[in-house]
């Protein structure tokens, strides 16, 4: 009996694996967040960090360095968008379990004299906290787009 009990909660955790690899994203809900205006700085949330910032300018060669720094880590993919429509939505997955961890980098035009924002947008998809995991990896994206070493 306990080598049944064991063997269904083994089955139970490899199809939780697979479902969390292989299932569905929707991707119109991740790529077009619902988010309040704000002002420019840090904002962590619960499962979440939205980093918001001025730029010189249309933003759109700052926009491009981000996007070649966010493809260089490990495990992290375009969803949607590009630098030329200046919304892109990457996936970063965990190492081991592959949880998805979605980030969108909007670039807002405010007008042609009076510069840019920048908004990076990280969250989960699983659970309700990621231990600062989505703050850290923006943090080291943009100390490495300023010249810096990243922080993670």
């Amino acid at each position: 009996m306990l080598k049944i009990i064991v063997l269904g909660l083994l089955g139970l955790f490899v199809a939780f694996a697979v479902w969390v690899r292989l299932g569905p994203t929707d991707v119109a809900f991740w790529h077009n967040p619902k988010l309040p205006i704000m002002e420019s700085g840090d904002h962590p949330g619960a499962g979440s960090f939205v980093m918001q910032r001025p730029m010189d300018g249309d933003g759109i060669e700052t926009l491009a360095r981000l996007d070649d720094i966010i493809l260089a880590t490990p495990r992290t993919a375009i969803l949607a968008g590009t630098v030329a429509e200046g919304k892109i939505t990457y996936v970063t997955r965990s190492r081991v379990m592959g949880f998805p961890d979605y980030t969108t980098v909007t670039l807002t035009s405010l007008a042609p004299l009076d510069g840019s924002t920048l908004q990076v947008f990280g969250r989960l998809r699983f659970g309700k906290a990621d231990m600062g995991v989505n703050r850290a990896r923006i943090e080291g994206w943009l100390a490495t787009l300023d010249g810096g070493t990243p922080t993670q």
